[in-house]
């Protein structure tokens, strides 16, 4: 039967930084460093500091280490000779680059720093260029909804200033507390909602960026219907700041809705899973935002890890579901939901759940399915894994991983999108173990590969799969991505290391 939440009140703020013991970077081999490029010199900063001011212009080891290791402590840079430049306009950022061209320092963009391949983080010593500082909205047109604002903006205050409008962002990500909307373009992040709102590929109507020579391109169209010769903005979304510096986004926003309902549902096994999916699109329709996906693993990983909350469930179940509905008439949604639920339930396909009955149940229920990663790395070490596959072999390869680690005693956990088939297979550790690595890797590239799938659904590239790349894109694609990036960047000072396989 429908139960009411039993959720208790949250005490995390989505987005706040990983409780998880440092790790060196052990599990992935380090590429050699670029011998063409050189080290930042006193001369250097000294010419930094003129161009910013001396306290935009970081070197010091206590004030540069939360931008040289991710969240994750994962990956972190195998040098302590660091800098960090904060710079506020884009004219900055061109001059910052020229100079790093003409002296061949490697740069590494950041936004928030919350990705999780370690594409924000330097490898050696490349300086780091934080959008930390450039966090102004530009524009917002009430009519169109449409809004032009700085790389920096954080993800979530966005979508705060939109909302007095009755807007919202298009896509809502766990770490929307910290991440920046430039790192979201330059990563093509996904998110909770993509299902409902598409990829940023279609609602990021323009971009300014800067080139690692310092040229601006400066395509921060704001015309829904712009079809003048080569669409240049695709070329920076999901190019982890390879190509260039994003350091303005203009994004089509849509109506916050007036009604929302949020369910929680029980399936006995993955079948049923599908079936429930299916009849979501059917049932709900114009009104379905989120089909969101986890496996009994991960919810008592949250429950293990986080003492905010209890099951909010009467009995365990092997699969969940989570369905979020977003529209603007209360009584004409709700009245679609109960029919989709009693239709689920009635044959079976749904054996429990929970309707929130108010806002605040919603978020809680949603915030069980965000924690996950948090409680996976406040236990310990985690392999991370962001792969998309065919709905069939959408949750075989939890169960053949599983298969695979038996002999140890690693956990593992599996949740995501199922809306567009993007797995989130995560193994948890206690610590770092070179066994349960080399069972996994290439295991889980090749077993996604297999299907057609995609190595990495949202997170990137990073310093993660390089290597890997080629089970994913042709071998003729890849020769064209590292043409296109020895035009746009000759030197390859831009997130060296970063997405393409090694060529120096």
């Amino acid at each position: 039967m429908i139960l009411p939440s039993l959720l208790r009140t949250t005490r995390r703020q989505v987005g706040a930084v990983s409780t998880a013991q440092s790790f060196a970077l052990r599990a992935f081999s380090t590429p050699s460093r670029n011998p063409a490029h050189a080290s930042w010199t006193d001369d250097d900063k000294l010419y930094f500091q003129q161009l910013l001011k001396p306290e935009s212009v970081l070197t010091d080891a206590d004030d540069t280490e939360a931008y040289t290791v991710d969240w994750l402590k994962k990956y972190k840079a195998q040098s302590s000779h660091q800098m960090v430049l904060k710079p506020k306009t884009t004219e900055q950022v061109s001059a910052i680059l020229k100079y790093c061209n003409e002296r061949n320092l490697p740069v590494v963009p950041q936004g928030g720093n919350t990705g999780l391949v370690g594409g924000s983080v330097p490898v050696y010593d490349e300086i780091v260029l934080s959008t930390s500082s450039m966090g102004s909205v530009v524009s917002f047109d009430e009519v169109s909804g449409i809004l032009v604002c700085e790389a920096g903006c954080i993800l979530e205050n966005l979508d705060n200033y939109v909302a007095k409008h009755g807007y919202m962002m298009p896509l809502d990500l766990g770490a929307k507390g910290t991440c920046q909307i430039g790192g979201n373009v330059a990563t093509n992040a996904g998110g909770l909602r993509l299902l409902r709102y598409g990829s940023l590929h279609g609602t990021v109507l323009g971009i300014e960026a800067v080139l690692a020579d310092g040229t601006v391109i400066d395509c921060l169209s704001t015309m829904r219907k712009d079809n003048t010769g080569y669409d240049l903005k695709q070329l920076f979304i999901g190019s982890e700041g390879t190509l260039g510096v994003v350091t303005k986004v203009s994004i089509l926003t849509p109506p916050r809705s007036s009604s929302k309902n949020v369910a929680l549902l029980a399936c006995e096994d993955f079948a049923s899973v599908q079936k429930a999916f299916v009849e979501a699109k059917k049932h709900l329709g114009e009104v379905l935002s989120a089909v969101e996906f986890m496996d009994r693993q991960s919810l008592d990983m949250v429950l293990s890890q986080q003492d905010w909350t209890k099951d909010p469930l009467e009995t365990p179940s092997p699969y969940y579901v989570l369905i979020e509905t977003s529209g603007s008439n209360a009584d004409h949604d709700m009245e679609k939901l109960n029919e989709y639920l009693e239709d689920v339930m009635g044959s079976g396909v749904v054996v429990d759940g929970t309707v929130a009955q108010d806002e605040a149940q919603a978020r809680k229920l949603f915030v069980i399915r965000e924690d996950i990663t948090v409680a996976l790395a406040a236990r310990g070490y985690v392999y991370k894994y962001d792969v998309s596959l065919p709905i069939e072999q959408y949750y075989k390869i939890a169960e053949e991983t599983r298969e695979r680690l038996a002999p140890t005693d690693a956990k593992v956990v599996c949740y995501g999108h199922i809306g567009d088939c993007n797995v989130h297979l995560n193994i948890s550790t206690l610590e770092y173990d070179d066994e349960v690595f080399k069972a996994l890797e290439p295991f889980v590239f090749e077993w996604t590969s297999k299907y057609r799938g995609s190595i990495s659904a949202e997170h990137g590239i990073g310093t993660h799969k390089p290597g890997y790349l080629h089970l994913s894109k042709s071998d003729n694609a890849i020769k064209l991505m590292q043409q296109m990036k020895k035009m746009m960047d000759p030197k390859g000072i831009l997130n060296p290391y970063k997405v393409l396989p090694e060529t120096h």
